[in-house]
């Protein structure tokens, strides 16, 4: 069995959509019909996020720890319980494509890092075209990146809990993940092929998370134009 892990933090206004996607690649013929559990974890959930994955027909579970490390190791854990030989991880704002199980366990590796894509960056306003060309600029969309995103990593089960699994942290819990499965010599896939979109939203559900990464990179670029504009004026 292949577990799904969906960490979710009052995100009624996603949620749909993005179960939808799993639920969709879940039964790529090329699974050739391999039982596929997802778990949400509503964390300090206080809208219709756990009910809307329950009508979605997927097993919904309420922590109240708002700690993303906590949700998905709860995930986890329930799923590998279950039976689950690997494990996958996404995110409520994330979309999977129809390969994305498909193209991770092709791979052949204990761990699967994969890349994330930006489709939609308007919530950034009248920043939206300096935040594109940053990510476009400074973000390898390509086999061999060091990227990682809790949005999109996959683990054998086998190796999840050789390094204990995740750690109770509020934010880099992925990142302290990899770093464990690097130091185990796990076999890590570094790869762009399991492909998911992923939202620009402003409002960060983790702090130190993906939003807010972006939200500090439009800054730097405005506080470096603004020193570059400064400049110039002083040399005139």
């Amino acid at each position: 069995m292949i577990g799904i892990v969906v960490p979710a933090h009052n995100e009624e206004g996603v949620i749909v959509d993005c179960l939808a996607c799993i639920q969709r690649c879940a039964r790529h013929p090329q699974l050739l019909g391999e039982p596929v559990e997802v778990v949400v974890v509503a964390d300090a959930c206080t809208d219709e996020t756990r009910a809307l994955a329950v009508r979605q027909g997927v097993v919904a579970m309420a922590i109240d720890a708002r700690n993303v490390g906590r949700a998905r190791a709860t995930g986890a854990q329930l799923l590998l319980s279950g039976g689950a030989r690997w494990l996958a991880f996404a995110d409520a704002d994330t979309l999977v494509s129809d390969r994305w199980l498909v193209e991770r366990l092709a791979l052949e590796a204990e761990a699967v890092c994969g890349t994330v894509a930006v489709e939609d960056w308007t919530p950034h306003g009248e920043h939206a075209d300096l935040l594109r060309w940053h990510f476009g600029e400074t973000y390898t969309d390509a086999d061999e990146h060091r990227h990682v995103h809790g949005g999109n990593l996959g683990i054998s089960a086998a190796a999840y809990l050789r390094v204990g699994g995740f750690k109770e942290l509020a934010c880099s819990e992925d990142v302290a993940l990899v770093e464990a499965l690097k130091a185990a010599g796990v076999r890590i896939a570094w790869s762009a092929r399991p492909r998911v979109t992923t939202s620009a939203r402003r409002a960060a559900r983790a702090s130190g998370g993906f939003a807010d990464a972006l939200i500090q990179a439009v800054n730097r670029r405005l506080q470096a134009a603004l020193l570059g504009a400064t400049a110039t004026v002083a040399a005139a």
